[in-house]
């Protein structure tokens, strides 16, 4: 009998060492393919599945929604097919009237030919992707789990089986097999068990009339036609709820209403936070921005019957425009075990912006964003955005930002001292666009404003480097058609 192999929850990358449980796509008995999505986990980055790199039979399952698994512990455990199931499916069980056949000494030492079912799992194995990290599961890997028979040993005796006229679903079996609690061979029938849960009855308050305390259907049908009397002694009775006492919160005095694991996004976000004002030393610029000119270029657009960008796509359009004037906020910052810091510069600009999702707030990065035109900017933010919201972003999508842009104006507020996002070196914020009092050749107007805040680790550049590149995508706000030639 092969034994069962153990698949360990793989390296999920981006130096993440645990993940949550969210849902198990299998259960044990199932019959799952090379590449099947086998669970669902929750890292810190986002939701993915976790695809088999075994064929075979579900044996244990390492773990209940819910709880977090250390990667390289036991996720679950499957048992090759030709371990007793194979041969079980391949030759049909012997009649109640056909004697079972021990084999013999030589039939036992006699290695069996592999079943055509079994090598086909075997060369299955060998044909699959390999693929058991994360993403959207593996090509070929959305089979359905078969239900199987449970592993026989090899010298079992089948027992006869009463042979029923009419057809019995799954259901109907798993009925068949159930046991009142402490009834000892009280076997219900499938259409007892069906009547009681069509009418309500619990079974297990009924005492059976049939031997061995079996369940008739004559016990059922005395029960619904028996309606359930409160005794008038305990309707006078009030019935006084217990109520939940709250603990008391020792510094406060006051009840504590709820205690909520931080784990998930949740704890991914707040230990980089710590981190990040930890370790970066920042500093904090902003300014006021006329953003008149862009918001009329892009009415413009739209004017026209083209599909416009978004307000952001243009903004990050400005952005790696600017880094690539300024490529000191284009770093980052490490340090070796001696305690001697270097700053790696970087051959192109992986541009992440904050996303708000139910799962918390995640950054995408688009990957080589200063090859991109505005327009092409906003299709992958959108894209972005998308498979973010949806817990489906990849770690590559997700921590591979070289600089970060984080439009906070969507949430009604002017401006914000952002944490940067660990490790790199700065963070521009976009406040939200109002009309204001702004000056213009020397007389007042109304104009389109917004602020720009720039926070920015100041060991890797000072003042001026940081007000430069503030600058830069200030003014390419308040004249854009100087940098959208490409749009």
């Amino acid at each position: 009998m092969s034994q069962a192999r153990v698949f360990l929850l793989p390296d999920l990358g981006e130096g993440l060492t645990e993940a949550e449980l969210v849902a198990w796509h299998v259960s044990v008995g199932d019959t799952i393919v090379v590449d099947q999505p086998i669970a669902e986990v929750e890292t810190a980055k986002s939701a993915v599945e976790v695809p088999s790199p075994y064929a075979g039979i579900v044996t244990e399952l390492h773990g209940k929604p819910g709880e977090t698994l250390d990667v390289g512990k036991p996720l679950i455990s499957v048992t090759p097919v030709d371990s007793g199931v194979a041969a079980d499916d391949a030759a049909p069980a012997p009649s109640p009237d056909q004697p079972v056949v021990q084999p013999t000494e030589t039939e036992l030492a006699e290695p069996k030919p592999a079943s055509a079912a079994a090598e086909a799992y075997r060369e299955e194995e060998k044909a699959g992707s390999g693929n058991v990290l994360i993403g959207y599961g593996t090509p070929g890997g959305h089979g359905v789990a078969r239900r199987t028979r449970a592993p026989k040993a090899a010298l079992s005796v089948v027992e006869p089986v009463e042979t029923k006229p009419v057809n019995t679903t799954e259901d109907d079996l798993s009925l068949l097999r159930t046991r009142v609690p402490g009834k000892l061979g009280a076997v219900i029938s499938p259409l007892v068990r069906r009547m009681a849960r069509e009418h309500g009855v619990d079974l297990g308050g009924l005492q059976g009339s049939g031997d061995s305390g079996l369940i008739m259907r004559r016990d059922v049908e005395a029960a619904i036609s028996t309606p359930a009397v409160e005794p008038a002694e305990i309707r006078r009775t009030p019935v006084v709820e217990p109520v939940e006492t709250k603990t008391a919160d020792p510094r406060t005095g006051l009840a504590v209403s709820a205690r909520t694991p931080v784990r998930g996004v949740r704890k991914a976000v707040a230990a980089n936070m710590a981190r990040s004002r930890s370790e970066i030393p920042e500093a904090t610029v902003w300014v006021d921005v006329d953003a008149t000119a862009l918001m009329e270029l892009r009415e413009g657009l739209k004017a026209k019957g083209g599909e416009a960008p978004g307000l952001l796509a243009f903004i990050a359009r400005f952005v790696t425009a600017g880094l690539k004037k300024y490529p000191e906020l284009n770093t980052r910052i490490e340090t070796a075990e001696d305690g001697s810091q270097e700053i790696v510069s970087f051959d192109g600009i992986n541009l992440g912006f904050a996303a708000q999702t139910e799962r918390g707030l995640v950054v995408p990065s688009v990957r080589g964003a200063e090859k991109l035109s505005a327009r092409e900017l906003d299709a992958e933010i959108r894209r972005l955005t998308q498979v973010a919201r949806d817990g489906k972003a990849t770690p590559a999508e997700l921590g591979s930002g070289t600089f970060t842009l984080n439009n906070y104006g969507v949430f009604g507020v002017d401006g914000s001292a952002a944490i940067i996002n660990h490790p790199e070196v700065g963070i521009l914020g976009v406040g939200r666009i109002i009309d204001k009092p702004w000056v213009v050749n020397g007389e007042l107007a109304v104009r389109k404003v917004t602020e720009l805040t720039l926070t920015f680790d100041h060991r890797v550049c000072d003042g001026g480097t940081a007000g430069g590149f503030l600058r830069f995508v200030a003014d390419a706000i308040e004249n854009p058609t100087s940098l959208l030639a490409d749009i």
